[in-house]
C-alpha cells in the first residue's frame, strides 16, 4: 500500500485536520548558565496575519523563534498549539533562517529532498516544484548547483523549500538581513504571497521600513521581555511603551535595565 499523498490531498489534510493555531505562549522562559534570556513571555498568535518581532540586538527575537519552532526546549512555561493536535506538529510548520544551508545538489534536488521527506509521491513533487520555482523566480536556475547561487537566490530557494510543504505556520529569522535592496524587494513580494496564501508568518527584522511594509501586527521585545503587542498601525503611529517609542525614534537603549535606571527625564511604562 502506497501511503504517499499528493499536493491536493496534503493541503486538504492540513486545512481540515491539522489546525495548529492559535500558538499560545504561557509564561515562557529560557535560561542558560543561570542567565534568563527569555523572561516569562505570554502571548497568543492567531491565523491569518503576519506578525513581526522587533527590538534591538539581544532582545531575544531569534531565540523566541527557535523556541516556538521546537528547536530548543524552554526552561519553564509552556508552548501550546491550541487547535487540533496533529501527531507530528513539526510537519505543519517551517522555519527560514538568516543564513540558509544549501544541500550539495541542484536547486530542484533541494526541493525534491524536502518533499520526499514528507512522503509526497514523485509525480506530485514535480508539480509542486514547478509551482515553487515559478513563484520564487528560480525556474531558470532549476538545474544549477544550489551553492552556486547568489545570496539572494539562495534565500529564495530556502523560502521555496519551506513554502513547498504548505506550512500552517512559517517562522522567519531576519530573512533579508544579508540581502541588497533588489533582492530584499523580490523576497518581500514572496513573503507577502505566502501570507496571502493563508500561511501564518512570524518574522523577526531590524528593518523598520520592512516592518511597516509587511507587518499586520508587531511584538516588541527588549532583553527577553515582551513589552508591547499591537496592530502595526497603532504601534508605528503611537506605541504605548516608551522603550518601543525610543527604538522607533532611532535612540540607543543603553541604560542598565537590570537596575531599572533609565535617564531621569525618560518615563518608562514597563509592561510585565
Amino acid at each position: 500500500m502506497d501511503n504517499r499523498i499528493g499536493p491536493a490531498a496534503a493541503e486538504e489534510k492540513l486545512a481540515v485536520g491539522c489546525n495548529l493555531l492559535p500558538l499560545v505562549l504561557d509564561k515562557l522562559s529560557y535560561e542558560i548558565g543561570g542567565t534568563r534570556l527569555i523572561k516569562e513571555i505570554s502571548a497568543s498568535f492567531d491565523a491569518g496575519s503576519l506578525t513581526v518581532l522587533m527590538g534591538p540586538n539581544g532582545a531575544g527575537k531569534s531565540l523566541l523563534l527557535r523556541l516556538c519552532h521546537g528547536l530548543i526546549a524552554p526552561s519553564s512555561g509552556a508552548i501550546r498549539w491550541d487547535g487540533t493536535k496533529p501527531r507530528n506538529p513539526e510537519h505543519y510548520q517551517a522555519m527560514v533562517f538568516q543564513r540558509p544551508t544549501m544541500l550539495r545538489r541542484s536547486v530542484t534536488a533541494n526541493l525534491h529532498h524536502v518533499l520526499k521527506q514528507r512522503r509526497i509521491a514523485r509525480a506530485q513533487r514535480l508539480e509542486i516544484i514547478d509551482d515553487m520555482l515559478r513563484r520564487t523566480g528560480l525556474a531558470r536556475l532549476a538545474k544549477a548547483p544550489a551553492r552556486s547561487l547568489s545570496v539572494g537566490e539562495q534565500q529564495r530557494l530556502a523560502v521555496a523549500r519551506a513554502w513547498s510543504v504548505k506550512p500552517e505556520v512559517l517562522f522567519m529569522d531576519e530573512p533579508t538581513a544579508a540581502l541588497d535592496p533588489a533582492a530584499t524587494h523580490a523576497l518581500e513580494d514572496i513573503i507577502a504571497a505566502i501570507r496571502d496564501s493563508g500561511t501564518k508568518i512570524i518574522m523577526s527584522t531590524h528593518d523598520l521600513g520592512q516592518a511597516r511594509r509587511l507587518a499586520d501586527d508587531v511584538a516588541f521585545l527588549y532583553r527577553g521581555r515582551l513589552l508591547e503587542r499591537a496592530d502595526a498601525k497603532s504601534f508605528f503611529d503611537k506605541p504605548e511603551n516608551d522603550l518601543a517609542e525610543a527604538f522607533l525614534n532611532g535612540e540607543l537603549l543603553w541604560w542598565n535595565r537590570k537596575e531599572m535606571k533609565p535617564p531621569e527625564n525618560f518615563k518608562v511604562r514597563w509592561q510585565k
